[in-house]
Order: structure tokens, then C-alpha cells, then sequence
């Protein structure tokens, strides 16, 4: 009796969560992000230079309309592993920025042309969100469910949740509440309240770089990817670094705990009783 009640009990179990599991599905809660193939991923993988230029001039003809990235410098755009423009086209290029100094006018404050000390704007709309930090507060891929293999493998996918999003506009739209909802198929829910921002050929790219949709979504999502964490290569070093010098000190700890022990072994056999 209590057997056919435990089997009752997990067939019940295994058929709620089955449903539930099918209403999530079909509500779509989880999007679908594509694995794109990013030349920074992988403990040896780097930034691409011209990819990265490509993204800032994505970010800046299209995505600054809305969006800000106050939490970076725009003197980092000449650092090594970045963007690397030279030192008059980083002046050249926070001078198309305005911020508000403080100090001008007898402290009464008033706007003046950005400099490389200072930081990009932030976003220009209340309900569009900083980017400077989105690739890393966004994940693509999860699971399995308290696992973390899939982030192992794959890697946390802000990236490629970026692009997936910015290329995953189906056209159709819906109105809630008053809201014009936009259907994409990375979004979890399958609708966002963003307009699509990229159409494909919104830019022209000065090397001939490809301008189709998912091309540019790739491009300003390395771009993002970088303002998020603008150290990676030098991270990647050190990692690598550290794991080759504990690895020949393992080595060696080794060999010299052989050696050490070495005579104390033999001695120890030499006074053992012949069998």
C-alpha cells in the first residue's frame, strides 16, 4: 500500500512539474541565445581591435542616443587591449561630448566640452539603463539547474545574450496597458518594451567591414563586453602566469621531496629482515 502511494506521489509530482514546465515553455520565459563564436573567449582568446572600433562607432551613431556608459573613461579608449585610438583621436572624440563643470562661472557651473579625463554620459532616457556594465550583468546561457556546467562550457553569454537581443526582432508588436510591446526571441516573456534599434546598415564601417544586422549586433556587443571588464587580457595573463609557476613548483616540490626522502627509504629496507 505505501509502495502504490509513493508511486502515485512522484507520478503526481513528475506530471506537475511537466506542466509547468510546458506553461513556462509556452509562455516563454527563456529566450533563445545564440552561441556566437567571440574572438575574446576562451583563457587565450583576445580582443579584437577593429571589432572593438567598430562597436564604439556602433554605440556612438546609434546606442548613445538612449544609453550612457558612465562608469568609463573615455581615456581608455587609447589603452592597450581596448580600442587603442591614438592619443588626438581620443581628445578628438570626447570633445563630442558636453558635461556639466561646476567650476566654470564663478562656480555657478555651466556645460563645456568633454575632455579624456572625464567619463561618457550617462543615459539620456530615465527607463533606458547604463550600459557600462551590462555584458557582465547579463548571462546567455544557464543551467543545468544548480550546476553551472553550461556557463563551464560556454562561458555567462552577456555577450552573446546582447547580440542575441539586438538581432532577435521578429517585426510583430502588441499594445499592453498602453504599451507597444516589441516580440524578440532572446528576451525572457518574448516581449520587450525596447524599439528595435538596429535595422542592419546603420553604419558605414571605414575598413569595409560587414554592416548586416547580426554582424553590427556582434560587433557593439564586444564593444560592451569590453567596458564591462576592460582587463581581461591582462587577467588572463596573470591566471596564466599563476597556474605555469604553481606548476613548476609542484614539480619541483617533488622531485625535492624525493630526493629528501630518498636515502631515509633506502635505509629503512636495508634493515628489514630477509623473508
Amino acid at each position: 500500500m505505501l509502495k502504490r502511494v509513493t508511486l502515485s506521489a512522484i507520478a503526481a509530482l513528475g506530471l506537475a512539474l511537466g506542466l509547468s514546465s510546458g506553461a513556462a515553455q509556452a509562455a516563454g520565459t527563456t529566450g533563445h541565445v545564440h552561441d556566437f563564436s567571440f574572438s575574446f573567449e576562451g583563457p587565450f582568446g583576445t580582443y579584437d581591435t577593429m571589432q572593438l572600433q567598430r562597436g564604439l562607432q556602433v554605440y556612438t551613431e546609434v546606442c548613445s542616443a538612449c544609453h550612457g556608459l558612465k562608469q568609463v573613461p573615455i581615456r581608455t579608449l587609447g589603452d592597450p587591449g581596448g580600442p587603442s585610438l591614438p592619443e588626438d583621436q581620443v581628445r578628438a572624440y570626447a570633445e563630442f561630448y558636453e558635461v556639466w563643470d561646476p567650476t566654470l562661472l564663478d562656480g555657478e557651473g555651466d556645460f563645456r566640452p568633454a575632455r579624456p579625463t572625464d567619463h561618457f554620459p550617462g543615459s539620456n532616457l530615465a527607463n533606458a539603463p547604463d550600459l557600462s556594465l551590462m555584458a557582465k550583468a547579463r548571462a546567455g546561457f544557464h543551467g543545468p539547474y544548480g550546476t553551472g556546467l553550461n556557463q563551464l562550457f560556454r562561458g555567462m553569454g552577456g555577450a552573446e545574450y546582447i547580440a542575441s537581443l539586438l538581432a532577435g526582432y521578429t517585426g510583430e508588436e502588441k499594445e499592453e496597458a498602453g504599451t507597444i510591446l516589441y516580440e524578440n526571441t532572446a528576451f525572457p516573456g518574448g516581449w520587450i518594451s525596447m524599439a528595435p534599434p538596429l535595422w542592419g546598415d546603420d553604419v558605414v564601417f571605414e575598413d569595409g567591414a560587414p554592416t548586416d544586422l547580426e554582424s553590427i549586433a556582434q560587433d557593439v556587443s564586444a564593444f560592451l563586453m569590453w567596458t564591462a571588464e576592460p582587463k581581461m587580457m591582462a587577467r588572463k595573463q596573470a591566471g596564466f602566469t599563476g597556474v605555469l609557476m604553481l606548476s613548476i613548483l609542484a614539480v619541483m616540490l617533488y622531485l625535492t621531496n624525493k630526493r629528501i626522502w630518498a636515502p631515509v627509504k633506502r635505509a629503512a629496507k636495508g634493515t628489514q629482515p630477509a623473508e
